[in-house]
């Protein structure tokens, strides 16, 4: 048990060193937020809350990880390298591409909630 509590201080510590350090972590934590109150607002199933927070869980880690490689990169290459930025860019990347599928989930599940409101 002493070892989960360890795991969990470690994964906290990563957690508030992202929302402290990389502002479009913040920006998501803030949109996932946003789209847990509009969940509620709009009364969406908990089929489609499912679907908006793996994807927003996605975007989290992805973003993550993208961090986790810049700072391990900057570490062992500490000088400008062909290499080390299109492994930057790479994982930049993954970001961008969980973003769009989020992106395209919340489409999915707010538009038609959201048009049924404004045309009722």
């Amino acid at each position: 048990m002493l070892r989960f509590i360890k795991s969990l201080t470690y994964a906290i510590r990563g957690f508030n060193n992202l929302l402290i350090t990389q502002p479009n972590f913040r920006i998501h934590v803030v949109l996932l937020l946003l789209a847990i109150v509009g969940g509620f607002i709009l009364d969406i199933n908990r089929f489609e809350f499912l679907a908006v927070i793996l994807a927003s869980g996605m975007v989290l880690s992805a973003e993550a990880f993208n961090t986790a490689i810049e700072v391990l990169a900057d570490k062992v290459d500490g000088t400008y390298d062909e290499r080390t930025r299109i492994l930057k860019d790479i994982a930049a990347s993954a970001v961008l591409l969980t973003a769009i599928a989020a992106l395209l989930t919340g489409i999915i599940v707010f538009l038609p909630k959201i048009l049924h409101l404004i045309f009722q």
